[in-house]
């Protein structure tokens, strides 16, 4: 069955969950403020290679409160000095890039989380297609994750799938692997962070795409979107994003709302720039009072 037919049958179950198909098409006075953004993809990829201390304190110049964390090898040195600065400078650590699941550097970092008393979200990418049907393929996915679900559990935080292309990014597999990891648990730990730089491919399906996720959202990854264009733009210059914002707004998600450096030949601090500047911009058109100043 194709991507587009499941929509049918998934929207329709967003719809009937209270808070999303009862959503008013208003603006949401907190959704956008700066409290509420989330820095990313701003340590491997920031031309100026900040440190910890020099990252921190740039995110609070810029009036950012939170920051989702991801790393390289070269990193693994600094966990503890990254979670330290981070709260010297009154930024919150939201988010962290686990990739490889159980691995020993991320069992590292989970030893950390509970030393300085964080919670972070956990975001991961599911494992490739593994099965001849589509049910098979997530419950295999499902399996693969419950022992990283249940460490997520027990850390007391959330775990998030991460859509980076391929069967297991698209939002009707997200969307299953999340249902299915629920009725194994038997919790609501477990959910999706979606990125529209990766989610290029899934324009011609929105709003309905975006519905079935909605009641599953974690963290939702901003960028400028334009079909056919760069994978990375900054905020404002795509030409779906004035239409992409209203429905993030309308949609009933009242998450984080992430922004992306992602453009490794830049300052990170030039890049949070523009997406906060395209941001308000952008808001400013949809007489949206959340605007971040």
């Amino acid at each position: 069955m194709s991507a587009r037919l499941h929509f049918s049958a998934l929207a329709a179950i967003a719809l009937v969950i209270p808070g999303v198909a009862a959503a008013e098409p208003a603006a949401h006075p907190g959704l956008f403020d700066r409290d509420n953004l989330v820095a990313w993809c701003i340590v491997p990829f920031d031309a100026a290679r900040r440190g910890p201390e020099e990252r921190a304190a740039m995110l609070e110049e810029l009036g950012l409160k939170k920051l989702a964390y991801d790393w390289r090898e070269e990193h693994v040195p600094t966990f503890e000095d990254e979670i330290l600065a981070l709260r010297r400078h009154g930024i919150e650590f939201t988010a962290y890039w686990c990739s490889g699941g159980l691995t020993e550097t991320n069992r590292k970092m989970f030893a950390l989380f509970e030393k300085h008393g964080i919670r972070p979200q956990l975001w991961v990418i599911a494992p490739g297609p593994a099965g001849a049907t589509q049910e098979e393929r997530v419950e295999a996915a499902g399996r693969a994750l419950l022992p990283l679900a249940a460490e997520a559990r027990r850390l007391g935080s959330k775990l998030a799938l991460y859509n980076h292309g391929g069967w297991q990014g698209e939002p009707e597999t997200l969307v299953a692997i999340t249902r299915w990891l629920r009725a194994a648990t038997g919790g609501d730990h477990v959910g999706i962070v979606y990125n529209f730089h990766h989610g290029h491919e899934h324009l011609d399906r929105f709003p309905e795409a975006f519905r079935a996720m909605t009641p599953y959202l974690f963290c939702v990854n901003l960028n400028g979107m334009t079909p056919g264009g760069a994978k990375v733009l900054p905020l404002g210059s795509g030409t779906e994003d004035l239409k992409i914002l209203a429905m993030i707004r309308d949609s009933g998600y009242r998450g984080p709302i992430g922004i992306l450096d992602h453009r490794p030949e830049l300052d990170a601090r030039k890049s949070l720039q523009e997406n906060l500047d395209g941001l308000k911009t952008l808001l400013e058109k949809l007489g949206d009072s959340g605007a971040p100043k």
